[in-house]
């Protein structure tokens, strides 16, 4: 297994923290620099959320002293306890006033007490009313924050220092979007990681408008089918936003994008065209070890492209 410690200095390092793995990757100037996982004990994390958090703390530590992982580290989440809707706002210029007009915005449309969530935003595009007015449309994301602090108190209790919190999802597309060219601007596309979570976003470009962690397990038996229902539920539930897209492919990533027939299942399955991404996007991967699955590390490599939330 390599270490990250050398040359740590150099380049952001993302963390995941899936089901079944811890995968750490270090990126700098369109590279990865180190890239390393190690699999994690059962009964630790399930369904993208921290069940045993000293147990995990634990796992942590000992992944930090085998690989030399850097203290400093973007975190990642997917699981049920988050909530992503798209809001229209007037377009405001202002921070501050843009932060206050969606926080109230945030109380009607999450449903989750403001008091017991973490709350974050991103401008996803601008538009403009019928009236010519301009407007933006705004990606909201609500976490509990039970949830998130469970996360945080196991990293820090492992000695690791998080720099913050993103979405699975948003690292997903921000390391896919480009890799995959670029999509008609009227057509979106679905991206579907397949590891310990499979979890599902929707974007259009490189704005992620809809995400939600899938039930069904990319290994199960008949595992094709299951995915491919849960993945056009997941369309009809987006299509119902307003101003979405078509959507027009899905992208595969993860360890379960490199079973073919799990692949050409899930084409036929969904009559959409399905593709395999590269797994680490168009960053140069000469440096990894050739033992390391880069399908392990899409989602981490994405968290350290990203600004931490």
């Amino acid at each position: 297994m390599k270490s990250l410690r050398k040359n740590s200095s150099g380049g952001a390092v993302g963390l995941d923290i899936d089901g079944r793995y811890l995968a750490a990757a270090q990126v700098e100037s369109g590279r990865v620099v180190r890239g390393v996982s190690l699999e994690l004990p059962t009964g630790l994390v399930a369904d993208g959320e921290v069940v045993n958090r000293d147990g995990l703390a634990e796992a942590l530590k000992n992944f930090v002293t085998e690989t030399g992982l850097p203290k400093s580290v973007r975190l990642g989440v997917a699981n049920q306890q988050i909530v992503v809707r798209v809001v229209e706002l007037p377009r405001i210029e202002d921070e501050k006033q843009r932060d206050a007009a969606v926080r109230f915005q945030a109380a009607e449309a999450i449903a989750m007490p403001l008091d017991e969530a973490v709350l974050d935003h991103q401008v996803a595009g601008y538009t403009a009313a019928p009236d010519g007015s301009p407007r933006m449309q705004v990606v909201l994301v609500a976490a509990r924050r039970s949830m998130v602090e469970a996360l945080l108190e196991a990293a820090k209790q492992a000695g690791l220092k998080p720099e913050g919190i993103d979405l699975d999802a948003f690292a997903l597309v921000r390391m896919l979007a480009v890799a995959t060219g670029d999509a008609p601007e009227d057509t979106a596309r679905v991206y579907c990681h397949l590891g310990g979570v499979t979890n599902l976003a929707i974007a259009v470009g490189s704005a992620c408008f809809f995400t939600r962690p899938l039930s069904a397990v990319w290994d199960d038996e008949d595992a094709g089918s299951h995915l491919a229902d849960e993945i056009r539920l997941s369309i009809d539930y987006y299509m119902t936003q307003a101003q979405a897209k078509p959507v027009g492919e899905v992208v595969l990533s993860g360890p379960g994008s490199a079973d073919e027939l799990l692949v050409e299942s899930l084409g036929v399955h969904l009559g959409l065209p399905t593709i395999v991404a590269a797994p680490l996007g168009v960053l140069d991967r000469s440096a990894l070890d050739s033992s390391e699955d880069p399908h392990r590390l899409t989602v981490a490599a994405g968290l350290a492209m990203g600004q931490a939330a």
